[in-house]
C-alpha cells in the first residue's frame, strides 16, 4: 500500500488548490482515504474523509464548507478541493488510508486525534499548502 500526496503550493489568501492523493497497492473500493493537516509543533489535524465505495464523506468542524474531498476510482486517487484559502490553513498535507474503517460511512470521529494514533494504518509522505500574500 503506498500513497502519494501531491498539489501543494504558495497560494494567497482567497484562493484555492486541489490536492491529489495517488493510491497503489490496494483499491479505493476496500478502503476509507483521509485527509490530514499538521504544523509544526502541533498535533495532526483530521480535515476530511471519504469511503472508497460509495463516496460518503465526513469534515471536520473547522473546515466544513471550504474544503471538498471526492475520489475517482477509475484513477485510484482521491482530491482535497480547498476554497477561500486563509492563512491559517498552512500546514504539511497528509493523506492515508485504512482498510478497517470503509466498512461503514465515513464519520467525523474518524478524524479525530485518538483515530489519528490508533487506527489509520498507511501515510503518505505530505505536501506543503502555505497560504501567504
Amino acid at each position: 500500500v503506498q500513497l502519494q500526496a501531491s498539489g501543494g503550493g504558495l497560494v494567497q489568501p482567497g484562493g484555492s488548490l486541489r490536492l491529489s492523493c495517488a493510491a497503489s497497492g490496494f483499491t479505493l473500493d476496500d478502503y476509507a482515504i483521509g485527509w490530514f493537516r499538521q504544523v509544526p509543533g502541533r498535533e495532526r489535524e483530521g480535515v476530511s474523509c471519504i469511503r472508497g465505495i460509495d463516496g460518503s464523506t465526513a469534515y471536520a468542524d473547522s473546515v466544513n464548507g471550504r474544503f471538498t474531498i471526492s475520489r475517482d476510482n477509475a484513477k485510484n486517487t482521491v482530491y482535497l478541493r480547498i476554497d477561500s484559502l486563509k492563512p491559517e490553513d498552512t500546514a504539511v498535507y497528509y493523506c492515508a488510508a485504512e482498510y478497517r474503517l470503509q466498512k461503514v460511512v465515513c464519520r467525523s470521529t474518524y478524524l479525530s486525534s485518538t483515530y489519528i494514533r490508533r487506527h489509520w494504518t498507511y501515510w503518505g509522505q505530505g505536501t506543503q499548502v502555505t497560504v501567504s500574500s
